[in-house]
């Protein structure tokens, strides 16, 4: 067996998860539903978008790098890619209500910290095999489950719940489909034969940290751009 304890996996990311909030501006309170702002939440649906698209690319490799090597893990990971291909599609219907054309969408430019997550999983496939993009995979179901519908109400409490019928069947969906039990069960099989509970640890610190310099950026192009266009008019 890998030895891959869920409650120690799930402890580490809340503490990591805590030190971006102490770091990144409002963070905490978007997690909490305390706050919300609309050209921040569209960009994040946006970027949430284009970084399913990638994810399936690189999940779509890692299935790949698994290849006869374990058929079970294969199917699990299979599974698990049927199940998600197309869902960005929900997020795109918020986002034409909210105001963003699908064109705008498309031509919209990821941030770095996604190129950067995305060309880590990559690269680390090539080496790791499975094992690094299914420890991200069931870290963001981990976060869905815990955080999505509170920013998903707080976002339909401020802007209307004809905003998020998108996001929350994609929240309904992956808890019909017990979609954090399935890819615990997949990661743990993918570290038992690609890797190793310490290594997945590290694999968890580095998604994390890059998941708050998202959260930076976010708000920086967003918030924090506002926030710095009357020095810039003075100067």
């Amino acid at each position: 067996m890998s030895g891959l304890d869920r409650g120690r996996l799930e402890n580490l990311a809340a503490e990591l998860l805590e030190k971006q909030f102490q770091r990144v501006p409002k963070l905490r309170e978007l997690h909490r539903g305390e706050w919300i702002d609309r050209d921040y939440y569209v960009r994040h649906i946006t970027e949430t978008v284009l970084r399913i698209r990638l994810n399936n690319e690189v999940d779509s490799y890692a299935l790949y790098k698994v290849g006869s090597q374990d058929d079970a893990l294969a199917a699990k990971l299979a599974k698990y890619l049927a199940e998600e291909f197309g869902h960005e599609n929900m997020f795109v219907r918020d986002l034409e209500k909210l105001g963003l054309s699908f064109e705008a969408l498309n031509a919209t430019p990821i941030f770095p910290s996604t190129a950067k997550l995305m060309g880590y999983l990559r690269l680390e496939a090539d080496r790791s095999g499975p094992a690094p993009t299914t420890i991200w995979d069931w870290f963001v179901e981990w976060y869905s489950d815990r955080y999505n519908p509170i920013i998903t109400d707080k976002a339909a409490s401020e802007f209307g719940k004809e905003y998020v019928h998108g996001t929350r069947a994609h929240i309904a969906f992956d808890e019909s489909h017990d979609h954090d039990e399935l890819m615990f069960r997949t990661v743990s099989r993918a570290v038992e034969k690609f890797s190793s509970p310490a290594q997945a640890e590290v694999y968890l610190t580095v998604f994390i940290d890059l998941i708050g310099d998202y959260f930076d950026e976010l708000y920086q192009a967003t918030v924090g751009s506002r926030a710095a266009e009357p020095a810039a008019v003075g100067a």
